[in-house]
């Protein structure tokens, strides 16, 4: 660890690259990256996992996890009130999803159903539309109001997908899945993910699907009943009822869309905390301190809450702004 003051600056990570039964190669295809295989489901951009935190790959702290950083300069990356309330851990998780072939029925405990199970945060999550095959769809929520009988015979009979909103999905659609919410990505979707630091899930229907070892995959039926919220709900974002380029605003994180158009500027506003930035499309260049840092599509970065000089963007390209709220 490099001794003395932090010394702020956009930080860059290697992308920690994940095996899927369910994944493909649109990572290299859309955004050039070194998928190691052609099942190349999540790449998590940004992790602060325990068993696998993100490495720095620019600049002096190049090399370092974001753990080992954290546990020196908490404060100076996240800032005082992030810190205050996660401590000296990144309360965030940032992932691209190529879904090939449709993924399992699922849910993710909340905060308190998930400490008390696995000592882990619960996973409220989003979802922004990257990228979208014609006619691909994602499930999330119910139709209506559900019982527990009634789901569980439609587990039994594999008509369970009948009782979810099935939504038709383009290029910027988003999706708020508040913990509770059953959902599954379709095929020929890519998705920008943002959520809370856990990697919970109960898999509840995997379509009886084959693994790489000729075997069907673990469900997690029983565990899911107490964390399945049964009431109907639709939790597509409206863009048309938000202000501004806000998409999502949670206690965990709050979410604006930008799409600078060439010769504008983005001027990074300073809020005390960690921004973290995902470019979905385009290029840009960061301005700070005197150098100029290109980012290409499919790169996700972090603004320590430490940096005081202005910082500006330029270029064209749409991004995903994040930062966790007071």
């Amino acid at each position: 660890m490099t001794e003395g003051n932090f010394q702020p600056y956009p930080l860059f990570f290697h992308p920690i690259f994940q095996y899927r039964i369910w994944g493909g190669e649109k990572l290299k295809t859309l955004f050039n990256k070194a998928i190691p295989d052609n099942r190349t489901g999540e790449s998590w951009e940004l992790s602060g996992l325990k068993e696998a935190p993100s490495v720095v790959s620019n600049g002096v702290y190049s090399g370092k996890n974001i753990n080992e950083l954290l546990e020196h300069f908490g404060v100076e990356i996240l800032g005082e009130s992030v810190v205050e309330k996660y401590g000296s851990q990144l309360p965030l998780l940032f992932k691209l999803l190529d879904a090939r072939e449709q993924l399992s029925i699922q849910v993710h405990p909340n905060d308190e159903l998930a400490q008390q199970r696995h000592n882990s945060f619960g996973k409220t999550e989003m979802w922004y539309v990257v990228q979208a095959d014609s006619g691909s769809e994602l499930i999330a929520g119910f139709e209506k109001n559900t019982s527990i009988d009634e789901f569980k015979t439609a587990l039994d009979s594999s008509t369970v997908t009948q009782l979810m909103r099935h939504h038709e999905v383009q290029q910027g659609d988003t999706f708020f899945l508040e913990t509770g919410t059953v959902h599954a990505i379709g095929a020929g979707i890519v998705i920008a993910e943002i959520q809370q630091t856990s990697d919970i899930t109960y898999r509840i229907y995997d379509f009886d699907r084959i693994d790489q070892d000729g075997k069907k995959r673990q469900l997690h039926i029983e565990e899911s009943l107490d964390a399945i919220n049964f009431n109907a709900n639709n939790p597509k974002v409206d863009k048309s009822a938000k202000a501004a380029n806000i998409l999502v605003e949670c206690p965990y994180f709050n979410t604006y869309e930008v799409q600078l158009k060439a010769g504008a500027n983005y001027i990074v506003e300073k809020r005390g905390v960690f921004s973290a930035f995902m470019l979905v499309s385009g290029a840009i260049d960061i301005y700070f301190n005197d150098s100029v840092i290109g980012v290409s599509a499919g790169q996700t970065f972090l603004i320590p809450a430490a940096i005081n000089d202005q910082i500006i963007f330029k270029g064209a390209g749409t991004f995903l702004e994040v930062f966790v709220g007071s």
